[in-house]
């Protein structure tokens, strides 16, 4: 379990939240989405783009699945959850940190999503994916931390340390 993963809406600070807590815990960083874009030679966007929603989907079950380290923070891309295999192995790796956001804003942050690879199958809207997504961090998620609209990066990362910090000690860790 000294593994972090980082599960949560496109545009809810994985990635950059990933990067300071690594280096705060003194862990390597993982980004799956850099992972799956080394595999294929293109971007997000291009992978959706040429396979679609559905082998997108199959690609980050994949490489996610796949993914071993010990103390790194990993950070997932937002569809990681549409993974059932994947999701099941990063539990055994690590906790599950949901970085939760409200749907506001998410609409605020997100912008346009055209070329930032969001997985949104066609007819679905956003708050369609947003609430379908949101009940898939909720079952995986070992720990949920809520931000609140204003909350600084610091705050936000002090709230995933003494989250974790709290896991740790329920779980033995």
């Amino acid at each position: 379990m000294q593994n972090i993963i980082l599960i949560g809406m496109p545009s809810s600070g994985k990635s950059t939240l990933g990067v300071l807590l690594a280096k705060q815990l003194g862990y390597e960083f993982m980004d799956t989405d850099l992972l799956m874009q080394r595999a294929t030679g293109k971007l997000l966007h291009e992978i959706i783009a040429e396979r679609g929603t559905d082998g997108f989907l199959t690609l980050e079950n994949q490489v996610n699945s796949s993914v071993f380290a010990t103390r790194c923070v990993i950070s997932t891309g937002g569809s990681a959850v549409y993974g059932r295999e994947a999701m099941e192995h990063f539990s055994a790796l690590g906790c599950i940190v949901y970085l939760k956001i409200s749907y506001e804003t998410l609409v605020c942050r997100l912008g346009d999503y055209s070329h930032r690879g969001v997985v949104l199958p066609k007819g679905q809207t956003l708050r369609q994916m947003y609430d379908e997504r949101s009940r898939l961090y909720e079952r995986y998620a070992h720990v949920t931390v809520e931000q609140q609209t204003g909350d600084s990066m610091s705050a936000t990362l002090e709230k995933i340390l003494k989250e974790y910090e709290k896991f740790c000690q329920n779980n033995g860790v």
